[in-house]
């Protein structure tokens, strides 16, 4: 008997051939995949060190979408089914974001979700369509919700959380507004575009020697920042805990023309611009005028 880090091992009835448990293969202790396995059992969510008897056998998960409709192969060791998924892989590179933002290790986050790190690596790295039980218990570990990890309320503006029940809101200092814009990001440029309306847009930026440089194509709306003053934002909101932090920068905005100026900027670009195509106009922003707000849970009342 052979697993991959994700397939199911599934325990049959012997006389009826009728599935008595099933669970997920979340760990290995041989490289050639061969057992025992750790298991996390889809009745119980236990999860277990198991030397598979002649009753089970290996269910393969693919990870690539077959001509074969789901729930029509046939069940056996060495059988290949397909488990369907809202974008199977992003879910792997939201575990990643979610646990880099939180600054926890694979090892860490491995522990508290009750894998191996091994498989939360194979999770991270591949596409991959983790058990229901799996994806709660990452998101358990990663302080967020299943429906966040498989991409649920991507296309929901932000803000639609439950107010704080005590909000308290702060203003930021220079300094802070600095940290927050930090080196490279998204964020949203407000300038009057070439037909003369006020458009408000998104770019990739990076913050170089106090300026804010985006890249952008000649002609486009961003590109009308240049010669004008602008105003520029970036915020972000966590909707689990109903708060958030907002900075608006705003200053004079030129385009980069000097040769030497323009390599520079290109080399120590951290992200190519998510639009894609060439875009080879830097336009900088140099702020005059930084503020920010955050929203944070206020101290509860003193008890008396």
């Amino acid at each position: 008997m052979h697993a991959h880090l994700g397939d199911r091992l599934v325990v049959e009835s012997p006389s009826t051939g009728v599935v008595r448990r099933d669970g997920e293969i979340i760990g290995l202790h041989h490289e050639d995949g061969t057992p025992p396995y750790d298991v996390r059992w889809s009745d119980t969510d236990d999860v277990t060190l198991v030397f598979p008897g002649p009753d089970a056998h290996v269910q393969h998960l693919e990870t690539e979408a077959d001509d074969t409709p789901s729930g029509t192969g046939t069940v056996g060791d060495d059988t290949a089914v397909s488990r369907t998924s809202a974008n199977p892989g992003d879910i792997g590179r939201r575990v990643a974001e979610e646990r880099r933002r939180r600054g926890l290790s694979r090892e860490e986050t491995a522990r508290r979700a009750r894998i191996s790190p091994q498989y939360l690596a194979y999770l991270e790295e591949q596409p991959s369509d983790p058990s229901t039980a799996t994806l709660f218990a990452l998101a358990g570990a990663l302080d967020t919700t299943a429906g966040s990890l498989r991409g649920g309320g991507v296309d929901r503006p932000p803000g639609q959380g439950h107010a704080l029940l005590h909000p308290r809101l702060n203003d930021l200092d220079q300094e802070e507004c600095r940290r927050l814009l930090s080196t490279h990001g998204v964020g949203r440029v407000a300038v009057t575009a070439p037909d003369g309306r006020p458009a408000v847009v998104p770019v990739n930026y990076e913050v170089v020697d106090d300026a804010i440089v985006f890249r952008t194509r000649p002609g486009s709306v961003p590109a009308a920042a240049a010669g004008d003053e602008v105003a520029f934002e970036v915020d972000h909101v966590d909707e689990a805990m109903s708060q958030g932090w907002s900075v608006l920068a705003v200053g004079p905005a030129t385009t980069v023309t000097e040769p030497d100026a323009v390599r520079d900027l290109a080399r120590r670009a951290h992200t190519e611009p998510w639009a894609g195509g060439t875009r080879d106009t830097w336009v900088s922003i140099r702020p005059t005028r930084l503020t920010g707000k955050r929203i944070t849970p206020a101290d509860p009342p003193a008890r008396r």
